[in-house]
Order: structure tokens, then C-alpha cells, then sequence
């Protein structure tokens, strides 16, 4: 499938002012422009906390035994 001509990119940007008028369309980029920004920063935080935590110092192992209680007397 081969992209988009002029013909059609003109065909679809008519029938978008069609469809939602010229008042609509800032309104409607405007939102999917702040859409992106949440998720570009969504994604950045996580990327942040994945390379925090790859490069936290080791957590010493845990064995699974408890060493024992003495009491003095």
C-alpha cells in the first residue's frame, strides 16, 4: 500500500472541514497536542525510574534462614 497523494491528502482535509468545521479543528488539536505531552512525560518517568533502579547499588541476598535469638541470662 503505497501512501497518500496530494489528491487524496486535499480529499481528506475536506472532508475533515466538512465534518467538524474550521472552529473544531484548534479545539481538536489542541487536546491530541496535550495527549501526546501526558504520554511523552508519562513515558519519560517511567524510563527515569527503570534507570534509577538498574543503577541502585545490590540488594544483599535473601536467604530464607533466620539466625537464632540467644537470650543472656
Amino acid at each position: 500500500m503505497s501512501s497518500p497523494g496530494i489528491s487524496e491528502w486535499v480529499l481528506i482535509i475536506l472532508a475533515v472541514l466538512i465534518l467538524f468545521g474550521g472552529r473544531k479543528i484548534p479545539e481538536f488539536m489542541k487536546g491530541l497536542g496535550k495527549g501526546i505531552r501526558e504520554f511523552n512525560d508519562a513515558k519519560n518517568n517511567v524510563r527515569k525510574e527503570l534507570e534509577d533502579g538498574i543503577n541502585e547499588a545490590p540488594h544483599a541476598p535473601v536467604t530464607g534462614t533466620v539466625p537464632p535469638i540467644t537470650t543472656q541470662p
